[in-house]
């Protein structure tokens, strides 16, 4: 329902604005596509379906680093992140599959593959690649003893909010003037500029927004900027200015809903709280950066969370230990 929502938005407020709907529908598609095959590889093969999506990932990361569509204007605003989000995918990927293993080679295996997959990170050059798949593989190491899930999701929609809010206050000019100028040279001028004219556009257009794809049309950013690809590269501001507060609205319901998802699936508490700090890493990601306009990562968003919220046909959970009596010297059940 929420991402039928999404798709009916972005029709109305493309029919409102004249704006081009396609690429949200694409996404839309993608997620639900992705996350359809994950609840049914998720169902089937709890352990090898993860495994073999990590290595799919990997395999593409490596042998198409640059996977901006178009052309490449601004390497950093580009393929930079969407290959970031690719690798925590597969990172998260790796270790559910390690916590879905029951042998304790295979798990080690697994666990090997998640580190390797950081390891590769850091080859390709992707520094915040590196930094926010090492943050995952921690985070599932620290799942693995938690025994309540609820907390751990809480802490998830924390990190999100306060990643969210610091894009937008950043956007806004909120901040004090020494955090901004640290930022500014994390983030670039030209980001911010981006974000700037997109908060500018949202509040001019609060209701509606401007319309699906019309952000490089009207930012005066990106109609100065040579070959731009038309984009603010925040998914928070690209929907505020594009199609409005209930864009905003219906991004947000689409985040929680899946910690929802994921609070209520029947998989290990491990297998669910490393596909919630995959997702959230990728939603940070997303909100100082173009990564969701990637057919790749939108796949890979969605098959993550269909396995972390699949039913497996065989039961994981530990079985009930049978009662004992002692018979003589031998004990039967």
């Amino acid at each position: 329902m929420v991402l039928g929502a999404c798709a009916t938005w972005a029709l109305i407020t493309a029919t409102v604005q004249e704006g081009r709907p396609e690429g949200v529908l694409l996404a839309v598609l993608a997620v639900a596509a992705g996350y359809a095959a994950g609840r049914i590889c998720g169902a089937l093969l709890p352990v090898a379906a993860p495994c073999a999506g990590a290595l799919a990932g990997l395999g593409l990361a490596v042998a198409v680093p640059h996977l901006a569509p178009g052309p490449q204007a601004v390497a950093p605003l580009g393929h930079a992140g969407a290959t970031a989000a690719l690798l925590t995918l597969c990172v998260g990927g790796a270790c559910c599959a390690a916590w879905a293993a029951e042998a304790p080679a295979l798990r080690l295996a697994l666990g090997a593959l998640a580190a390797g997959i950081t390891v590769t990170a850091a080859v390709l050059g992707s520094t915040s690649g590196f930094v926010i798949c090492t943050a995952v593989l921690l985070c599932s190491l620290a799942a693995g003893r938690m025994q309540r899930r609820g907390l751990g999701i809480a802490g998830l929609a924390l990190a999100a909010a306060m990643v969210t809010g610091l894009t937008w206050a950043v956007a806004a000019n909120t901040l004090p003037d020494g955090l901004t100028a640290s930022l500014e040279g994390q983030l670039t001028q030209h980001r911010i500029q981006l974000w700037q004219d997109a908060l500018h556009l949202a509040h001019r257009n609060a209701a509606l927004g401007v319309g699906p794809e019309r952000f490089g049309e009207l930012s005066t950013t990106a109609t100065r900027t040579l070959l731009s690809d038309g984009k603010p590269h925040s998914a928070l501001l690209q929907q505020a200015a594009e199609q409005g507060i209930v864009g905003v609205v219906l991004l947000a319901a689409s985040f929680g809903w899946v910690l929802y998802a994921l609070w209520r699936s029947p998989r290990p508490t491990p297998v669910v709280l490393t596909a919630g700090a995959a997702l959230t890493a990728l939603a940070a990601i997303a909100a100082v950066g173009n990564a969701l306009s990637f057919t790749a990562v939108s796949v890979g968003a969605g098959v993550l969370a269909g396995l972390a919220t699949a039913r497996p046909l065989v039961d994981e959970s530990p079985q009930p230990e049978m009662g004992a009596r002692s018979r003589g010297d031998r004990l039967t059940p």
